[in-house]
């Protein structure tokens, strides 16, 4: 199994993890995130990083899911990218979670399609027509 580490602005990855819980009935496994925080010390973050991912990998590698490109939780995610074993995706998001944790015993390079098109797939407009068919379903 695929771990995966959210590395995301104050509480985000604390509360994607627990929506996750609610929508997913258990608690995920090998899942954890890291909070950045305006206050933290930059320099100690990287060495918390890495030992999430050594936590997190039990020998299947570790998708490690970002909130913004280009911020400070994604400069981190730059910094442990490996390939084949530590993959990095920015713009995390709820649908994106849930597709990765649904799929995680695939391959590490799968999981990250499975996450870029679980993020962009769970972006929908919709209007009130929309609406009304589920209602009726």
């Amino acid at each position: 199994m695929i771990g995966i580490l959210i590395i995301a602005h104050d509480n985000l990855g604390a509360s994607l993890i627990e929506c996750a819980r609610h929508i997913m009935g258990e608690e995920p496994k090998q899942l954890a995130f890291l909070a950045v925080n305006h206050s933290d010390d930059k320099g100690s973050l990287l060495p918390k990083a890495l030992a999430l991912i050594s936590d997190l990998n039990c020998g299947h590698g570790v998708l490690v899911l970002s909130d913004m490109y280009g911020a400070t939780p994604c400069n981190i995610v730059g910094q442990l990218l490996q390939p084949g074993l530590v993959e990095g995706v920015a713009g995390v998001n709820l649908p994106m979670l849930i597709r990765t944790m649904t799929y995680r015993n695939e391959p590490l390079a799968a999981l990250v399609e499975k996450a870029v098109s679980g993020g962009r797939e769970g972006v929908v407009h919709f209007n009130k027509e929309s609406c009304d068919r589920y209602d009726q379903t």
